[in-house]
């Protein structure tokens, strides 16, 4: 069976590869860069610079604290935009290997469909050819939204990719949007010495996650000098004496903001172009591909996995859609729980979710239990001199079946995969109370805020 991919992000490369072990005659066609928008402009160089930047806070706040004397600490940019390049290759190089060792045949170059069984590639050495193909994969990803505002193509106005690569730190920075993309780079820039505002129109930042999850994050931030401002609207952006002034309208007035930079961090938007998807007929609703649980569209052998299709915009979403979609083609009868989808924010300190908020559960009409337990308290944590967060769970108050977990704090983003796994398995909050935690660890305070859903977590003082 001939398989063919349009995109090799973490949604095509990983497809690519499932579809080979079971067995097909795979082709994976990348215009530009294998591993995408997360390996090469998003998951993984933010992290990096995430990365640093927080091991500048520690040594400056917290090296003195635990008996370490560190003087004239300061960044080197240029090394930083060197080490992130080298990880970005080192990660790129070892997906290549990954698809050699499979035996998928790989083309550079930008594919269109000619009809339901053929697409055309322009291959980027100028040549041409032709790809037969019995199903097809769609998995062409996204791009930053640019908002139609006056002025939103002056020098200095820029996009999450710009803002990776800049040729030295800017001395101010205004972040139009709040979400998990504006809230990172926030991060970066404000520790690197950057004046940072935000400017959100919801009414708070990170507006996907549990709001007293997202709390501490907030109060860091102003901590920190970065100026917050929801509920408010950015109507133009204009050149100044200074630089560049963002306008903006709330109810509490008009109100300037004049920045060195600007970043538009407002989401992110299919990338369905230039495809040829009016040659097979590939429906489409606001840009977005339109596909059924197994990723599958209207024209039956072609599918259409990740960012493309208008769903969850997560790297390990895409991956997960992946799978589904080539289990699907092989006839495998794929089994992903997508209700098991974490939510992750990379800052210090980090956040993460999965399963629904306490606002989503009241609004779906669950009677509910919380359980919350303060970081402060963890015993490995204030070893770390990390003690900002909670953990918080949101049970069913009639079954005890675990509905959601939200954390923030030390390794959030890699201990929900706790609370993902007793959504997937149906578990009860009893069910993690009995579950032997390790101590001293980050991890045990699950289990304290597991018994806090019944008011006797055994370190929060009566």
């Amino acid at each position: 069976m001939k398989i063919a991919i349009i995109g090799g992000g973490p949604g095509g490369y990983v497809a690519a590869i499932r579809a080979a072990q079971l067995g097909a005659d795979v082709t994976l066609i990348e215009r530009k860069h294998i591993g995408g928008t997360c390996l090469n402009k998003g998951c993984i160089p933010t992290k990096v610079l995430l990365h640093t930047t927080e091991q500048l806070e520690v040594i400056n706040k917290d090296y003195k604290e635990i008996g370490i004397n560190v003087s004239n600490v300061e960044i080197s940019w240029k090394q930083l935009q060197k080490r992130k390049e080298k990880v970005v290759r080192k990660l790129v190089g070892g997906v290549d290997v990954l698809l050699k060792n499979n035996k998928v045949t790989k083309i550079m170059g930008e594919g269109s469909f000619i009809s339901n069984n053929q697409i055309a590639v322009k291959v980027t050495d100028g040549t041409e050819t032709t790809v037969d193909f019995d199903y097809a994969i769609i998995s062409t990803g996204s791009k930053p939204v640019i908002i139609p505002l006056p002025g939103v193509n002056l020098p200095g106005v820029i996009t999450s990719d710009e803002a990776l690569s800049l040729q030295e730190i800017p001395k101010s920075l205004v972040v139009i949007g709040g979400g998990v993309i504006g809230a990172e780079f926030a991060a970066v820039y404000s520790a690197l010495g950057c004046k940072v505002t935000i400017i959100e129109m919801l009414s708070n930042i990170v507006a996907n996650m549990d709001k007293d999850i997202v709390q501490p994050l907030k109060d860091k931030f102003i901590k920190n000098g970065v100026e917050i401002y929801t509920d408010t609207k950015v109507v133009s952006i204009s050149e100044s004496s200074e630089g560049l002034s963002v306008n903006t309208s709330s109810q509490a007035g008009d109100k300037s903001f004049v920045a060195e930079k600007v970043l538009l961090s407002i989401g992110r938007k299919p990338v369905t172009d230039n495809m040829g998807l009016e040659n097979v007929g590939v429906k489409t609703e606001r840009n977005a591909i339109v596909v059924n649980k197994n990723m599958q569209t209207n024209i039956d052998n072609i599918y259409a996995i990740g960012d493309c299709n208008g769903g969850v915009m997560l790297a390990h979403v895409a991956s997960a859609e992946g799978i589904v979609a080539v289990e699907a083609i092989m006839n495998k009868k794929p089994n992903m729980d997508f209700k098991t989808i974490p939510y992750c924010v990379y800052t210090r300190p980090e956040l993460a979710g999965v399963g629904l908020t306490e606002e989503q559960a009241k609004a779906k009409g669950y009677d509910i239990k919380v359980g919350v337990f303060p970081m402060y308290i963890n015993g490995k944590a204030m070893i770390e001199g990390n003690t900002d967060g909670v953990v918080k769970y949101i049970v069913d108050a009639a079954t005890k079946e675990v509905l959601g977990l939200h954390m923030v704090g030390p390794r959030a983003t890699d201990l929900i995969v706790e609370g993902a796994l007793a959504i997937r398995l149906e578990a009860t909050i009893d069910e993690i109370i009995s579950t032997i935690h390790a101590h001293p660890t980050v991890g045990e305070s699950l289990q304290e805020a597991a018994h806090a859903v019944y008011g006797n977590a055994i370190h929060i003082p009566i």
